[in-house]
């Protein structure tokens, strides 16, 4: 196993490690690869993806991830949204993460850039015990160039420690599980679990709260763009097409997850994607697909037999099996990351309930009211503890990674609204002809046809029919889509059944939307 000592080159004891071991700086990926497999921590898969099991957390884990409550921050932290630390619990933590990197035999540091855009990035410094967790974060970040590596200063440190669990009598943490942002500092721990995207999801919150201030909206969307410079960000929580959608042979992928939008239009945060895999289907999704058998490629919880085969089909460990992979991997990226600003903004939905139509058209203030809902199912295995699908409501379409309060958000995409007069579109990609275990999912095909239309413009003088209960506006017709399945109540058996449910959803809106205190953006929601 090939391992080098760059002590002089890295100096850890300004972040308070003082290693015993070897310090493994910025290594190339067949580096990580030869230890990762060494340790018998990873297995080289058929067309040469690294394959890695994540142990008992295949998925995020929300409900330990923490803001640590200090001076700086804690006027502009969202505290109803966010679980707090106090700040001399976050220093005793520290102190054993710390304690923990600086005794371990290897130690690996990968520094790399969050943000596309030069104006608005950071430099992120991640210091991990694990080959597998730093080829993720350089998989996900994006490379610095060797004169930038020269003068690296890390703006927002990492410290991960995924083998150290916390003591929750005495760390003031729920498990041994922990994910902790000191705001001020930019300092993230992470510990008591092996999954990877616990460290692109602690930067994609530190940006969530240092862009806002300098007027740029940060979004939990994809994006794209055509070859007239079209930019269209899809917004949705994992498993509603984000990925795969924006993934266009038609269009050049700018990013799969994590972009802002500032004054010289979108940019991706991150140089790589975290593609949910499971079924994934060669035929419907073959850039993906692709990847998952490339060299380079992490493949997360992924089936594999004695001889390399990969099955992508098994969820015997998850449904939320993933792929990270570069952005390059993905045969018409967009070299640059970033584009103009967007003329169609996408919010994707999987209504597991069956009720809401393909594709609808927003209004301004039906656009706040459905992104500050964020109406979705979350699918099984995203999170832990999720084993079927379940309707919720996350708001900005991504609750758990909003340090500061939703207006803030709310307010940054009416602004950019106003500035450059995007179209909205609701698109679900969930179930038809009834809920989840009696309608059908909706196809992709179908789906794909439908934002052809929207985002080349053809659907712009469109005949539109107003919804009786949810207020928008749905097109009659689109070409390449059988008219039916604009008509959600048409393709349930018992029409009947479908208006009682739509109101039973609608009421649920309602419902959820009280705790913002809007009466204006409520009067744009679905009708009593």
């Amino acid at each position: 196993m090939t391992t080098m000592d760059v002590r002089g080159r890295v100096d850890l004891s300004v972040h308070g490690i003082n290693p015993v071991g070897v310090v493994v700086w910025n290594p190339s990926t067949p580096v990580l690869y030869e230890h990762a497999i060494a340790r018998g921590e990873a297995r080289l898969g058929e067309g040469g993806a690294m394959v890695v099991d994540t142990g008992k957390h295949t998925g995020r884990s929300p409900q330990d991830k923490f803001i640590v409550r200090e001076p700086g921050s804690e006027d502009r932290i969202w505290w109803d949204g966010n679980k707090e630390l106090p700040e001399d619990g976050f220093e005793h933590l520290r102190d054993k993460v710390t304690e923990f990197l600086g005794s371990r035999e290897t130690l690996y540091v990968v520094d790399a850039f969050a943000g596309a855009d030069p104006a608005q990035r950071i430099a992120v410094r991640v210091v991990t015990t694990h080959p597998y967790h730093a080829l993720f974060a350089k998989t996900m970040f994006i490379d610095p160039k060797p004169e930038e590596l020269a003068g690296f200063t890390p703006q927002a440190l990492v410290l991960h420690a995924p083998g150290l669990e916390a003591v929750p009598d005495e760390d003031g943490t729920r498990t041994g599980t922990f994910i902790v942002l000191h705001p001020s500092r930019t300092e993230v721990l992470i510990g008591g679990t092996f999954y990877a995207g616990e460290i692109k999801k602690s930067i994609f919150t530190v940006m969530n709260d240092r862009l806002p201030l300098e007027g740029v909206f940060p979004m939990h969307c994809s994006a794209n763009v055509d070859q007239e410079g079209r930019v269209a960000v899809f917004f949705g929580l994992s498993g509603t097409g984000k990925t795969t959608l924006s993934a266009d042979p038609e269009r050049a992928l700018i990013g799969d997850d994590e972009h802002g939008w500032g004054r010289n239009g979108v940019f991706n945060f991150e140089g790589g994607c975290y593609a949910k895999v499971i079924r994934l289907s060669p035929t419907a999704e073959p850039e993906i697909f692709k990847t998952t058998h490339t060299f380079g490629t992490i493949l997360e919880n992924v089936a594999i037999d004695e001889q390399g085969r990969l099955d992508l089909d098994d969820d015997s460990k998850t449904e939320n099996t993933r792929a990270a992979y570069k952005l390059e991997q993905i045969a018409n990226a967009h070299p640059e990351k970033r584009a103009g600003h967007p003329s169609s903004v996408v919010m994707l939905t999987a209504d597991a309930f069956g009720i809401l139509p393909p594709i609808a058209r927003l209004s301004r203030e039906q656009a706040l009211y459905y992104f500050l809902s964020g109406f979705t199912a979350k699918l099984a295995g995203t999170e832990i503890g999720v084993t079927e699908p379940q309707p919720t409501f996350s708001t900005c379409f991504g609750a758990p990674f909003l340090p500061q309060r939703p207006s803030v958000y709310a307010e940054l995409l009416g602004a950019k609204l106003d500035e450059h007069g995007a179209n909205v579109w609701l698109v679900n990609t969930g179930w038809s002809g009834g809920p989840v275990g009696e309608g059908q999912r909706m196809p992709i095909a179908a789906t794909r046809a439908m934002l052809r239309a929207a985002l080349s413009g053809v659907l712009d003088g469109a005949e539109l029919r107003t919804d009786d209960v949810f207020g928008f506006r749905v097109p009659l017709s689109v070409p390449g889509v059988e008219a039916n399945l604009l008509d959600p109540r048409s393709t349930w058996r018992d029409p009947a059944a479908y208006d009682a449910k739509a109101r039973e959803l609608a009421q649920m809106f309602r419902d959820n939307f009280e705790k913002f205190a809007d009466p204006a953006l409520a009067a744009a929601g679905p009708r009593s």
